[in-house]
């Protein structure tokens, strides 16, 4: 999707207003801390296309009302979404504070004694606070020099934080949920709650019958040239690791019906990625419209089972549109939901935003126990999957990187998609095998991914769960990706379905609750699904989750961890009874 004007991150440089000798003395100090953290987040973070993310700083310090309103009115012309104030010193409480409602705001408060920075932190968050305008609180664990203009180890990890989810917030508004079809198979992830995403994300949704695929298809609605392409690559990629056809004799295709297969799923994908996000090629072929696209940051399609009961199934669109490249190259991957799950499509939208990294969609399908591998395998689990293991194993939108076939110091990794080799996304689709689809579950046929997930890669699974009379809750498991013996992951793996992708996931444990056991981490999940995404970002995820008031409701991240407004702490000293509290005080963001 092409981003024309980026949200950017404002920068407000509060100074102390007492001219004659006290303003003057801070100037230099206080742009010099603006421009410091516009450096960093310039230098550290990315947009979801891979641009440097954008830093606009206010004209001028801001030590009054008279300033804050000049800032304010750059801001609304600059496309300014997230916003940081700095000062390292004393300054006026309410008159210098960010007014705009809906978008993360906060301050980071020099830890010196020459200048109290912390007593104007402590000031301005009451008064943020007092007028319902959460925000964050940044602030060094160690007294500073006021002449040191280092950035210490804590105060960039919470200013990073918070410029990365306040970002991702802003990418998600004004943007659409795309469902291209309707409820599949009962799923209530797809059950699509246009309140939600209007409310809570900011975005609009749009829906578009599956019958609009076979017209695209029917009425040559896609680039042939590109399409051309498309299918050569395929052919040369993907078609060559074609697997077995496992289906009953009785019900075997023939060799030019699967070959029809691989047209027809090609050209799915084409039209997929165009209703997403349009195409100006569509345009030069007599089809205005149909160029323009939904302008969709997100999308699901239905499949089961009004399409794949006699349509080639949506697996190899949704895993290749997941991926971070195809036959036009490396890009930024696209977020596809199966079956149209609207919920773990935003689950997978997050993890993207946050980590940049393409996601797993998976079924959170079995949670297999020491003793029940023992006794199937005769395997007795060892060191991370000692205490049990999920299989996290679905046809359809798990992203090719998943294989974890791109790597980093020799270890298996998903990268960020500025980051992969050509290389790795050879290594990635040779590790792919493509299965004629199971045709008792699919009876148009298709082709479904299959791969197996290195093991030792560090994820996080999350899934948005939406409660009558709560609303959406969040919940989050950090955890790692598992090696098995090759006999031993074959002869547990084969229950399921041979033909799917599959990861092995141990959660990270913590003795209590919902994390006490392996068990228990998967007799809590709220789904049949879950977004898995590369690395340990639970702790941004619960930012992102307080910026937009959805309760976490589970999660194994340590406490030391969270970052949350600092109005949270007056909702209770239990950190997740008073996020559910501040949540329902404060209310949807847009609502």
């Amino acid at each position: 999707m092409k981003q024309y004007n980026y949200p950017k991150i404002g920068i407000r440089p509060i100074i102390d207003g007492r001219q004659g000798g006290i303003r003057e003395s801070l100037e230099d100090r206080c742009m010099s801390m603006a421009k410091q953290a516009a450096e960093l987040y310039e230098k550290e973070l990315r947009y979801p296309d891979g641009t440097p993310v954008q830093c606009i700083i206010s004209d001028t310090t801001i030590g009054g009302v008279y300033e804050a309103a000049a800032c304010a009115e750059k801001f609304a012309k600059e496309g300014v979404a997230v916003s940081l104030s700095v000062t390292p010193c004393w300054c006026y409480g309410t008159e210098t504070i960010d007014m705009t409602p809906s978008i993360p705001k906060a301050i980071w408060g020099f830890n010196g004694t020459e200048r109290p920075g912390a007593v104007y932190l402590a000031a301005a968050l009451a008064g943020h606070n007092q007028k319902g305008l959460p925000a964050f609180s940044i602030y060094g664990k160690d007294v500073q020099d006021i002449t040191d203009t280092s950035i210490s180890a804590d105060v960039k990890a919470k200013l990073l934080s918070f410029g990365r989810t306040g970002i991702a917030l802003a990418w998600m508004k004004g943007k659409s949920y795309l469902a291209i079809g309707s409820v599949s198979m009962g799923i209530a992830g797809s059950v699509v709650k246009d309140d939600f995403f209007q409310e809570y994300l900011g975005m609009r949704n749009e829906y578009v019958d599956s019958v609009e695929v076979i017209r695209r298809v029917n009425l040559g609605i896609y680039d042939p040239i590109e399409y051309e392409k498309a299918l050569a690559w395929t052919k040369k990629y993907c078609k060559v690791n074609e697997g077995k056809d496992y289906n009953r004799t009785e019900k075997l295709k023939s060799r030019e019906a699967l070959d029809k297969d691989w047209e027809y799923v090609v050209k799915m994908t084409l039209i997929i990625r165009d209703l997403m996000v349009g195409n100006p090629r569509l345009a030069e072929l007599g089809f205005a419209e149909e160029a323009r696209g939904h302008n969709a940051l997100v999308s699901g399609f239905q499949g089961q089972r009004q399409w794949t009961d006699f349509m080639p199934n949506g697996d190899f669109s949704e895993a290749l549109l997941n991926s971070s490249f195809d036959w036009n190259g490396i890009r930024p991957p696209f977020t596809i939901a199966t079956e149209n799950d609207s919920l773990n499509g935003v689950s997978m939208l997050f993890g993207n935003l946050i980590s940049n990294t393409a996601q797993i969609f998976a079924d959170v399908r079995t949670y297999w126990s020491p003793e029940a591998v023992k006794r199937v395998t005769g395997h007795k689990l060892e060191g991370a999957a000692a205490n049990g293991i999920i299989h996290l194993i679905n046809s359809g939108s798990a992203a090719l990187d998943g294989s974890g076939r791109q790597t980093k110091d020799q270890k298996p990794v998903m990268k960020a998609f500025w980051e992969v080799s050509e290389k790795e996304v050879d290594d990635c689709l040779a590790a792919t095998t493509w299965y004629p689809a199971n045709l008792d579950y699919f009876r148009g046929g298709g082709y479904s991914s299959c791969f197996l997930s290195k093991g030792g890669m560090p994820v996080t699974m999350c899934r948005v769960n939406y409660v009558k009379g709560l609303k959406p809750v969040l919940q989050i498991a950090e955890g790692y990706s598992i090696d098995l013996p090759t006999d031993v992951h074959q002869k547990i793996d084969q229950r399921t379905d041979r033909t799917w992708p599959t990861t092995w996931f141990a959660p990270i444990l913590t003795g209590e609750g919902a994390f006490k056991d392996v068990y228990s981490v998967m007799n809590n999940w709220g789904a049949n699904h879950g977004a898995i995404s590369y690395g340990h970002i639970g702790a941004d995820l619960i930012t992102l989750a307080s910026m937009l008031r959805i309760p976490v409701n589970m999660h194994n991240v340590d406490s030391d961890k969270l970052f949350r407004p600092s109005a949270w702490a007056a909702f209770g000293m239990d950190p997740e009874s008073s996020d559910y509290r501040a949540c329902e005080n404060y209310g949807a963001l847009y609502k």
